[in-house]
């Protein structure tokens, strides 16, 4: 059976993604290389075979649709064919990284970029998910390969919502936007956040806050409480009734609403 990491043949891929073909695309994009197809099971399983086999930090792996796409805890992202940009990014990181802090510092760093093709400004849920008006509108995943105690690359998936999917509270961009001008706008953010190193700075949390879907609402998840932000570490930080609380992991799960 074919690896993935080898190049695709045809019936694997298209000739172009919205009319760029893949080497038309990695120069519009200003990234070494892009990798193309119409279908695959998750564009981070292809990502991981092509840094296995030595695809240089900047690499990109786009479909037009995914059969298994993934995101937290082992959840099912849909990624219907022409309906959003299911995109993983390679990076090679120099030394060390907080691998936790990383979903969150790339969210912080998309949603002004989104914002400009949305419909109204993009909220961030902690920690890693980009909501419009009630609706989830992108989602990040990371994922890393070591060698020993040294980080080798780390495989970010970004799945965003074009068009939203049916029969889901969901959120899309602004109808005709297209996925090559927002690829143009996001992946320059999606790998200076990947380059960064240390806690949030100030700017970060200002964003964050500015743009926090949760702040002053009760949680019910990881813990039950009212959530009042995050800190430089990227926790995030529920009071309950012995005081406030920093939670580093898990998933947040608001009171019922619309965009819990």
């Amino acid at each position: 059976m074919r690896s993935l990491a080898e190049e695709p043949t045809s019936t694997d891929r298209p000739a172009t993604y919205d009319g760029y073909t893949a080497t038309a695309l990695a120069e519009r994009l200003h990234v070494p290389r892009a990798v193309v197809f119409g279908e695959v099971s998750s564009t981070l399983d292809v990502a991981h075979e092509l840094a296995a086999v030595g695809s240089p930090s900047g690499t990109i792996v786009l479909a037009d649709a995914q059969t298994a796409g993934r995101g937290r805890l082992g959840r099912r992202w849909r990624s219907p064919a022409g309906a959003g940009i299911w995109l993983t990014v390679i990076e090679r990181p120099a030394g060390t990284m907080d691998l936790g802090l990383l979903p969150l510092r790339i969210g912080i760093a998309l949603a002004p970029a989104l914002s400009v093709f949305a419909e109204d400004e993009v909220a961030l849920k902690w920690p890693n998910d980009l909501y419009v008006r009630g609706g989830k509108l992108a989602g990040i995943l990371t994922e890393a390969r070591w060698r020993g105690d040294g980080l080798e690359w780390v495989a970010i998936g970004v799945g965003i919502n074009v068009r939203p999917p049916e029969e889901e509270v969901a959120a899309g961009l602004r109808a005709g936007t297209e996925r090559v001008e927002v690829l143009g706008a996001v992946l320059p953010v999606i790998r200076d956040a990947a380059a960064r190193r240390g806690p949030l700075t100030a700017s970060e949390l200002t964003v964050f806050a500015s743009r926090d879907l949760a702040a002053g609402r009760a949680c019910v998840e990881p813990v039950e409480g009212t959530v009042r932000g995050i800190d430089a570490g990227g926790s995030l930080l529920v009071e309950i009734a012995s005081g406030v609380i920093r939670i580093r992991a898990g998933s947040l799960v608001l009171e019922a609403g619309p965009d819990a």
